[in-house]
């Protein structure tokens, strides 16, 4: 069993989906956790189903707002404050259209969430993180950071962007023991594809249809392998997929 004891890890985005996962996950490894998603009912009924580890803090906050990730941080408890390990998972995609196509408000979600977000919540966690000399950021990008597709341009750009904001991270933290990682996921069966399609249910159950996806635990047990590694080891990046797929756009259906 893999263990993450005396650790502590914040995860956003934590409501649903992989950022869920990824709490029990952590939990059942011994972290103390630390919370937050936008949305207050679903992070309580999440919390209310961590009976591996008594040790939660959570709060709301929509990363997005850099005042809120700043209030929502310098608010933690003492027992949680050093955070040695960060799950950068909030994101989302709108829609599913051409570059020149999207609306402004689709735009602004996901480049103020995907990559602002991630960019806010990471400045205001990893300045401690150097100061103690120790810590491991894990950025959930996608596999949409590798490919474009027809209809996905924003999106996959903000998962370019993800990349690369990874990739810098490491490089600026050159001679720090702090530890940087990306593990970009394929096709997931989550919420991801009913918030793209703004609650078309019918449309996004589509996105999964006659075929064998990832599901959320996959993606956070990849994320506790590479947190488990010696100290020595840093994972760059990790790009996992289902066995049905073979490229972004590439997915064996089964009819």
């Amino acid at each position: 069993m893999f263990s993450l004891t005396g650790k502590t890890a914040f995860v956003t985005g934590a409501s649903r989906g992989i950022g869920a996962a990824c709490a029990h996950v952590l939990a059942r490894a011994g972290a103390r956790l630390v919370l937050c998603a936008r949305r207050s009912a679903p992070l309580e009924n999440l919390v209310s189903t961590l009976t591996d580890n008594p040790a939660v803090y959570h709060f709301t906050c929509d990363v997005r707002d850099p005042d809120e990730v700043a209030a929502g941080l310098s608010a933690l408890p003492s027992d949680f404050a050093e955070i040695d390990i960060l799950v950068n998972n909030a994101g989302l995609s709108r829609n599913l259209t051409g570059v020149h196509d999207h609306g402004i408000d689709d735009i602004d979600d996901m480049v103020d969430t995907n990559v602002k977000g991630l960019l806010y919540v990471t400045r205001a966690v990893v300045p401690g993180m150097v100061r103690r000399n120790r810590g491991h950021v894990v950025n959930i990008g996608s596999t949409a950071g590798h490919d474009v597709y027809a209809g996905g341009g924003v999106y996959c750009a903000t998962k370019h962007a993800v990349g690369a904001i990874t990739r810098g991270l490491k490089i600026d933290l050159h001679g720090t023991a702090v530890r940087v990682t990306t593990v970009d996921p394929g096709l997931v069966e989550t919420d991801f594809s009913l918030v793209r399609f703004r609650g078309d249910s019918e449309r996004a159950a589509a996105v999964y249809a006659d075929t064998r996806p990832l599901v959320p635990e996959d993606v956070a047990e990849a994320v506790l392998w590479c947190l488990t590694r010696p100290e020595r080891v840093n994972i760059a990046e990790v790009i996992m997929t289902s066995v049905d797929q073979s490229s972004a756009t590439l997915v064996h259906r089964r009819k």
